[in-house]
């Protein structure tokens, strides 16, 4: 493999850790799945997740440096977005292998 496949192969792989990584708190993904169908502001997402403001902040500021989310600011008020659809689906695969798992594992607690 030429060098600068391999470069390329290597900047791939930390991207995708550094995605994953981004991902890897269980309130910013909640967060994402808030903003699945519509724009919100933090403290919307504070009253849907029942979770502190500057526990919302903080990680909406993980999400929009790691390009998860955007905002737009209208009056006084800072509206977030994802900022791209696809992370809809990979938290929906994610979803599947989530329920194959737990179906595996109900099989089984049954066998016994």
């Amino acid at each position: 493999m030429p060098q600068s496949q391999k470069n390329q192969t290597v900047k791939l792989a930390e991207f995708k850790a550094d995605f994953f990584k981004a991902l890897s708190n269980p309130l910013r993904i909640r967060i994402i799945d808030e903003l699945r169908n519509e724009e919100l502001t933090v403290s919307e997402i504070r009253d849907r997740l029942n979770v502190e403001l500057p526990n919302v902040s903080q990680q909406l500021a993980v999400l929009k440096a790691k390009n998860l989310v955007t905002s737009r600011k209208q009056g006084i008020n800072i509206f977030y977005s994802c900022s791209d659809p696809k992370v809809f689906k990979l938290l929906d695969v994610a979803k599947e292998i989530f329920n194959a798992h737990l179906s595996d594992i109900q099989k089984t607690l049954r066998r016994l």
